[in-house]
């Protein structure tokens, strides 16, 4: 038996306006008036970026490739799976195949898409594009001018437990280390 699609088109917002109040090099922040269900009226503050692209790479030992890094938002060093930022039309794969040669020094021969997550959707425009790369090729690493990490291997099976353990807070690492998982639990 199949659900019945439930409408939420009373849930959608209209812009009534929007004012840029921030221009900078990645983000742009915008504040809209917005007109509600009920006809009244709200504020939203927006971030707009241009997304970005996050890369589980997998060696034939099925171990997984990361990066430590510090992110001065947190004012903590980072362990992450490798990824990027899009330029603004940028296709998605060309920069994950980009961002994984730069930050890990290899490429990929099987590189498959495995979904997008909005990591902040109360705000954020920025979308994360996931992939699954495989069959890698090492050759050197080419990171840029103010980049500065460390690649660590690490078994996929204690990545996992990790995972579960919140010793890896980045979401993004998180559901990319979760779907491959399940797609190894499905496979089985």
């Amino acid at each position: 038996m199949t659900n019945p699609k439930i409408n939420t088109d009373h849930l959608n917002e209209t812009t009534l306006s929007s004012e840029s109040i921030f221009n900078g090099k990645i983000i742009h922040v915008e504040r809209d008036t917005i007109q509600l269900e009920d006809k009244s009226q709200a504020f939203r503050e927006v971030v707009r970026h241009p997304g970005g692209v996050c890369i589980l790479a997998v060696t034939d030992q099925e171990e997984i490739l990361l990066v430590k890094q510090f992110r001065y938002p947190h004012q903590t060093v980072t362990t992450e799976i490798p990824a990027g930022k899009l330029e603004y039309g940028e296709d998605p794969e060309t920069c994950g195949k980009r961002e994984l040669l730069e930050e890990c020094g290899c490429t990929a021969n099987s590189f498959t898409y495995l979904g997008n997550l909005f990591p902040t959707p109360a705000y954020c425009s920025e979308v994360i594009h996931i992939y699954l790369a495989k069959d890698l090729v090492f050759s050197k690493q080419s990171l840029d001018s103010d980049e500065f990490l460390d690649v660590e291997r690490m078994p996929f099976g204690t990545a996992f437990e990790k995972v579960l353990e919140n010793q890896f807070p980045d979401a993004k690492t998180q559901i990319a280390i979760l779907k491959y998982a399940a797609m190894k639990n499905q496979a089985s």
